[in-house]
């Protein structure tokens, strides 16, 4: 079945080289799995291995966190650690359980984190549920565990997606819940901060309406979507942080080094207050509603889920202001979600059809039906899928 693809020559600026990856030509879009159930997080180790993970949003998901094997999700690292279910929540510790997985990383030092939101539904935080897991990729074990006590994953709070920095010590998560946060982690010592809490940077922009189909998505109720911080993106040096909200059009930056430091000190610094920290925030420029966020390794381009219009985007963050160029744009993509970069440039993102879901479309099935596809640069001029 074909599709529709878009030329990427716009992306050649005059006298600028070709980037190395998403280069010349045209990208073709390929369904590399589909699920029974709502998937959001997608991540590719550097051996290539693919790692996916299923919410409790609309139904008691039957696995968080699986390994894709010959397309098909194995539970990983082990059923026990997928075992959880809302229908036994009073016989399972939250603790060492994934409650309700939002995202998934692989880093440099061939970890897997998981981000626990803990929050079926996005409803009530399951007391002790909120945590990062840290499972290495060699032995296929939990080798750290750091939960999130209440200061830092508020009853409200929906931690969403992460990145890790380039030495592996710093973990950036988004809250996209009621009171939108950045959540910084020292994952050597397993402690967090809370930062920027209810800073319109990470808050919904109230003048923006998320629509779908040429008309606001709102829920039975008339409640319209409302994400705060959700997409984030570190640069591949791990100095410099975006991040931006669903709900929302502007894309935000700061240094990471503005928000670090603190691990090794008795007292919280002074420039780690929310009102120090605002005013060093960086405005980018405008991606209009956008979901996933990510830099490539290849050529430092920033590539954008654009739920909107079924599309994926590019930036060039080299320029202010720089607008977005589309990379690809097919209707299959129902709600573009999460992104991630395979160690051969392929780019892969989630569809997790969250305009489809019984929470906005009324009779919608709860089991949802999603998909995973991949981006490959450099391909013939008429994509395909199977």
């Amino acid at each position: 079945m074909t599709h529709k693809t878009l030329a990427l020559a716009a992306l050649l600026l005059a006298g600028a080289a070709a980037p190395p990856a998403l280069a010349q030509g045209t990208a073709q879009l390929t369904k590399v799995a589909s699920f029974g159930h709502q998937v959001t997080g997608i991540t590719a180790s550097r051996d290539g291995r693919l790692f996916v993970n299923f919410p409790r949003w609309s139904e008691d998901a039957p696995v968080s966190v699986a390994e894709l094997k010959d397309g098909k999700p194995v539970p990983y690292p082990d059923e026990g650690w997928n075992s959880w279910r809302n229908a036994r929540a009073d016989e399972l510790s939250p603790k060492d359980h994934f409650v309700c997985v939002q995202s998934v990383v692989a880093d440099a030092q061939d970890r897997l984190w998981v981000v626990d939101a803990a929050a079926p539904a996005m409803a009530h935080v399951i007391k002790d549920g909120p945590k990062l897991v840290g499972i290495d990729l060699k032995t296929n074990k939990v080798i750290k565990t750091i939960p999130f006590d209440s200061t830092v994953a508020l009853q409200g709070s929906y931690l969403n997606d992460v990145r890790i920095a380039p030495d592996g010590k710093t973990a950036y998560l988004t809250d996209s819940g009621a009171e939108g946060a950045l959540i910084v982690v020292d994952l050597d010592g397993g402690s967090a901060k809370r930062l920027l809490a209810g800073d319109p940077s990470t808050m919904p922009d109230k003048s923006v309406t998320v629509s779908y189909d040429g008309k606001p998505l709102r829920r039975p109720d008339g409640r319209g979507v409302t994400f705060a911080a959700d997409g984030i993106a570190l640069s591949p040096d791990g100095k410099t942080l975006y991040w931006q909200a669903i709900k929302g059009k502007t894309l935000y930056s700061l240094p990471t080094d503005a928000l670090t430091g603190w691990a090794a000190s008795s007292l919280v610094p002074e420039t780690l207050s929310d009102k120090s920290l605002s005013g060093k925030v960086a405005r980018v420029g405008e991606n209009g509603v956008a979901d996933g966020l990510l830099i490539t390794r290849r050529d430092g381009r920033m590539i954008v889920t654009s739920p909107q219009d079924d599309s994926v985007k590019m930036r060039d963050l080299s320029k202010a202001d720089a607008p977005l160029t589309t990379l690809v744009q097919d209707p299959q993509l129902r709600w573009p979600d999460t992104l991630s970069e395979g160690p051969d440039g392929t780019i892969y993102l989630t569809t997790s059809h969250i305009q489809d879901s019984a929470d906005y479309k009324p009779g919608a099935p709860v089991s949802l039906p999603t998909e995973l596809w991949a981006i490959k640069p450099g391909a013939d001029a008429t994509g395909s899928t199977r």
